[in-house]
């Protein structure tokens, strides 16, 4: 409601309409809305909150890239995100180079796939590196052979099953690499006027540094747009039950396989009595016959037992156990 006007400032304000004071024209409303030209060849498909949480999923994807790569490469690997934009599938086809590395990763349970270009020096270093060299890329760029594509594509498959994780707050997807091209006119996977998010990586090895741009069709996107905020991201990583990965690990580790051994006791003699060992010889050991063995797990001790038998086995019987503070 606005705010209402006394009678003295009425009068006063017929006033200055009266001597010329105030001018008709300057009274009225200043905060028309101005209308902004729509262009239909580019629709804003793609809020600026939309691609902030998008350049969000990929921080937390180089990030594992960061971490992942080097098990392969045995070189550091840096990983940042540049920027991120909403354009026509066409722009970013003519920005593309010749020869290209594309990979097309279908994203299931979305509809339609995703593009993953990664620059040609990149590429040629990690093939390097993969055979044994320092990681240089060629002088002088030509296509890929296909033993390098082969090569590649180790690499590529453990890029696309990153993609798991940084999603997981959004939807659960099941990255799968369909195939690797080197030609942009066979990866026409949206028309070329569709709106697409391209989100670009910096990737450093080494002294190589490169970009890798991910390409994010809006027709694949559009069933999870509304979960593509911030506040949805960080909620859903909040609450997330942290019991539900205690669980996976201990449940991993359950199954792990531990050496143990039971020490029957210790003995010291010269290398002439060893070297003239015979059957039935005996050895004195430092353990009395009712004393209790050690056993360890590793190299740790963690039990005490009595020797014993189960069928045609040897066997101990755990008398106490052996805490840390101990």
């Amino acid at each position: 409601m606005g705010e209402v006007l006394s009678q003295s400032e009425i009068d006063s304000l017929l006033q200055a309409l009266s001597t010329g004071e105030l001018d008709v024209e300057e009274m009225k409303d200043k905060d028309e809305k101005h209308v902004k030209n729509y262009d239909f060849a580019r629709p804003a498909k793609f809020s600026k909150e939309h691609l902030r949480t998008l350049e969000i999923i990929f921080e937390n994807y180089g990030r594992l890239l960061t971490t992942n790569l080097p098990v392969y490469l045995r070189k550091a690997v840096q990983v940042e995100v540049m920027s991120s934009e909403a354009v026509t599938y066409q722009e970013f086809t003519n920005a593309l180079s010749n020869p290209v590395l594309l990979s097309l990763v279908s994203v299931s349970p979305l509809p339609g796939t995703i593009i993953i270009e990664m620059a040609e020096n990149i590429g040629y270093a990690i093939v390097d590196r993969m055979l044994g060299g320092l990681g240089n890329p060629l002088d002088k760029t030509r296509e890929f052979s296909e033993i390098e594509l082969l090569i590649l594509e180790r690499i590529l498959y453990t890029c696309v099953n990153l993609l798991r994780e940084p999603w997981s707050n959004v939807c659960e997807i099941h990255p799968k690499l369909d195939r690797i091209e080197t030609n942009s006119q066979y990866a026409q996977i949206v028309s070329p006027t569709e709106m697409i998010a391209l989100v670009t990586l910096n990737i450093r090895i080494g002294d190589v540094e490169g970009l890798m741009n991910i390409c994010l069709p809006y027709l694949t996107l559009e069933s999870v747009m509304d979960r593509l905020n911030a506040k949805f991201w960080y909620s859903n990583l909040q609450e997330k039950d942290e019991t539900v990965y205690a669980d996976t690990i201990e449940a991993l580790i359950s199954r792990v396989q531990i050496p143990i051994k039971a020490v029957l006791g210790n003995s010291s003699i010269s290398v002439d009595d060893f070297i003239n060992l015979q059957v039935g010889d005996i050895i004195r050991l430092d353990r009395e016959v009712e004393e209790d063995l050690n056993v360890y797990v590793g190299n740790i001790k963690k039990f005490t037992a009595l020797p014993g038998a189960t069928g045609n086995n040897y066997a101990v019987r755990i008398t106490s156990v052996i805490r840390e503070e101990q």
